[in-house]
């Protein structure tokens, strides 16, 4: 995974509760995309696992591990900038397991 672009192992995500844009992985539901999440270590709403930063009680949407690519910390706020960057695109180092589905 080319470090250069800011894009790093999703093992090496931080697992403290701190919003990190991830990439999806492509599927047969759409290309990748690039999302806000975090880590949540589990309450009375979901099981511990990364979900989407706008998730809410009752409304939870949690990524399993085989769809997240690769994550990046979030980048500083840039008044010129207003969209996330394009999803990470490059061959994967090593497989996950499985094909995701």
């Amino acid at each position: 995974m080319n470090q250069s672009d800011g894009w790093q192992h999703m093992r090496s995500a931080p697992k403290d509760g701190s919003r990190i844009l991830i990439t999806i992985r492509q599927s047969e539901q759409g290309p990748a995309e690039v999302d806000l999440a975090y880590w949540s270590s589990g309450d009375q709403f979901g099981e511990e696992g990364w979900r989407a930063s706008d998730s809410s009680p009752g409304e939870i949407f949690q990524y399993a591990e085989s769809e997240l690519k690769c994550w990046m910390p979030m980048p500083s706020a840039n008044v010129g900038r207003a969209s996330f960057p394009s999803a990470w695109e490059g061959e994967d180092a090593e497989e996950l397991g499985g094909s995701g589905i």
